[in-house]
């Protein structure tokens, strides 16, 4: 398995894209884009990321088709196809009862605007992509999406545990267990959101776009410096751990670590 080195820390960790060939195993995506160049890329990056089919159509009609009769674990749609595009055939697909009616959709496409994405989610969309994107986006989003499935077949649990850790989201609180009893760790609104976006991934890579998606929610707007405004608060958040949380190995520290280029993990403690 490859590696990486955090930014703040020498010891290297598990590159935890590498660990998504063993959520990706066994996978089936569904790819409706046009572009046959850019259809070809996606395609190859999912099997090389472990799944096991993906299907490609360059016109809605056999994808709508293709997606009533057989199951997949992904539908990645672009919205400029001819004939039928990808937010309307979405649009039929949940309307009815199909093989992958329920299936996660991610919208790829060059449609960005604000009023277009917005219509892409209330269409039945799962996410909304603009291109062109990274693979390493591309990959986590997909990851994020089937962590959202996996959850809603199990019963539901109200809070989540990374070793010591207990974060309570109704509660909206993140306690350490010591030998003391549970002590409540300090944080402001804006660090449980992105502490609670990293300990639900367990382990899985989370980009910082979707980290400002999910926890920069007061902004309508993706700015240019998002990543140096995401890059000071992780800073300061992990310096808050550290200072609230000195029971923790200095070796595990940080608690949250770069994964590749842009994106973060929170360590797995139980397997620490």
């Amino acid at each position: 398995m490859s590696e990486i080195v955090t930014e703040d820390a020498e010891q290297p960790v598990d590159d935890p894209f590498a660990a998504l060939v063993e959520v990706f195993a066994g996978r089936r995506a569904l790819l409706l884009e046009d572009d046959p160049a850019l259809a070809e890329h996606v395609a190859e990056r999912l099997l090389s990321a472990g799944f096991s089919t993906v299907d490609r159509f360059d016109a809605g009609e056999a994808a709508l088709e293709a997606a009533r009769t057989q199951p997949y674990d992904v539908l990645i749609l672009d919205r400029l196809t001819a004939g039928l595009d990808g937010l309307e055939m979405l649009k039929r697909l949940r309307s009815a009862t199909g093989a992958s009616t329920d299936a996660p959709a991610l919208m790829l496409t060059a449609l960005t605007g604000e009023r277009q994405k917005v219509e892409g989610l209330l269409g039945g969309a799962d996410d909304y992509l603009s291109k062109p994107i990274g693979d390493e986006e591309l990959l986590a989003r997909i990851a994020a999406q089937l962590r959202r499935v996996a959850r809603r077949a199990k019963p539901v649990s109200t809070d989540l545990t990374n070793g010591p850790f207990r974060l309570s989201p109704g509660a909206r609180t993140l306690k350490l267990k010591t030998a003391e009893g549970e002590r409540l760790i300090d944080l402001s609104p804006l660090e449980f959101a992105i502490v609670s976006e990293l300990m639900t991934a367990r382990g899985q890579p989370v980009t910082k776009t979707m980290l400002w998606d999910r926890c920069w929610v007061e902004w309508t707007f993706l700015p240019d410096n998002f990543v140096n405004i995401i890059d000071a608060r992780i800073s300061a958040l992990r310096r808050r751990l550290k200072e609230q949380a000195p029971e923790i190995g200095e070796d595990l520290h940080p608690l949250i670590v770069s994964a590749r280029s842009q994106s973060l993990v929170f360590r797995d403690l139980d397997a620490a």
